[in-house]
């Protein structure tokens, strides 16, 4: 049975066959094995056909292009002239302009020399001076520095005269000097007394200091009676508030007014802080002159 089988199957015996159709099948559709280098060339070759069609079609394009600037060139043309022509037209009104200005500028040039050379020739007008004449004073003889050596050189007679002058009013004159220093050492001593009755100003500084305390258990009203116990010649208390700092902790902002000859900012922190179970710190928040 089984012989008779294998006679009847003929598959295994005939396997070339199907591996020749398949190869042949193979073959024709992926071309043979040994051609893939001349399939390459082929290739190649296709593709530079295809560049040099590519080239054709723009040196065709390129020269309709030319063509169709030639078919359009006079229109242009003509208006490319008329366009220089106007460029032309206003080079030479921008020429004519520029020499018309240089002319002014050289006539300007001329009249500034001509100026200068007339004022340089006129001498400077002298500045007016004042005469000085000396005072007639009895009892000296004023000489004045600018005088000159001529004025000095006077005759003997009127030197005598001037003398005569001094003797005759001399004693006039010394006593009137005395009445005068009399006078003036009267107002001098009236104004001295006004001056010393006169009060002199107070300086004085407005204060506001910033007391803070350890901690939020520290009780501000006792502190701030501890604070305006604190009393000076020349210290005046005012207003204070308290103002919040965080944590539930508040310091006091007092004001103060001082006389700055009396009352110093060191003395003053100094006797408010002595209250220690109250007072951690004193600061200046803001200080006024008055």
């Amino acid at each position: 049975m089984a012989v008779e089988f294998l006679a009847h199957e003929r598959i295994w015996f005939e396997k070339f066959k199907y591996d020749d159709a398949e190869r042949r099948y193979y073959e024709q559709m992926n071309g043979p094995l040994g051609g893939s280098s001349q399939q390459q060339q082929e290739n190649g070759a296709s593709t530079i056909l295809r560049d040099i069609a590519r080239a054709r079609e723009n040196i065709q394009k390129s020269l309709a292009g030319s063509a169709s600037a030639t078919s359009s060139g006079p229109a242009d043309q003509n208006e490319l002239l008329s366009r220089i022509s106007h460029l032309e037209v206003e080079n030479q009104n921008l020429r004519s302009v520029v020499a018309d200005l240089q002319m002014a500028i050289f006539k300007l040039e001329s009249r500034l020399n001509a100026l200068e050379k007339s004022t340089s020739h006129q001498p400077s007008p002298v500045p007016p001076t004042q005469k000085v004449e000396p005072f007639s004073v009895p009892s000296k003889k004023v000489e004045l520095p600018s005088a000159a050596p001529a004025k000095k050189a006077e005759p003997a007679a009127a030197e005598e005269d001037d003398d005569d002058d001094i003797d005759l009013f001399g004693s006039d004159d010394e006593e009137e000097d005395q009445e005068a220093a009399k006078v003036r050492e009267e107002r001098l001593r009236q104004y001295a007394e006004k001056k010393a009755k006169k009060p002199g100003l107070i300086a004085k500084s407005s204060i506001l200091l910033d007391v803070k305390p350890w901690d939020d258990e520290t009780d501000m009203a006792k502190m701030e009676e501890c604070v305006r116990s604190v009393q000076m010649d020349g210290l005046v208390w005012g207003a204070s508030k308290l103002v919040p700092v965080g944590y539930g902790i508040k310091k006091l902002q007092i004001q103060c007014v001082v006389e700055d000859d009396k009352v110093g900012t060191d003395i003053l922190e100094e006797e408010i802080t002595k209250f220690e179970d109250y007072v951690q710190s004193v600061d200046i928040a803001a200080f006024n002159k008055i």
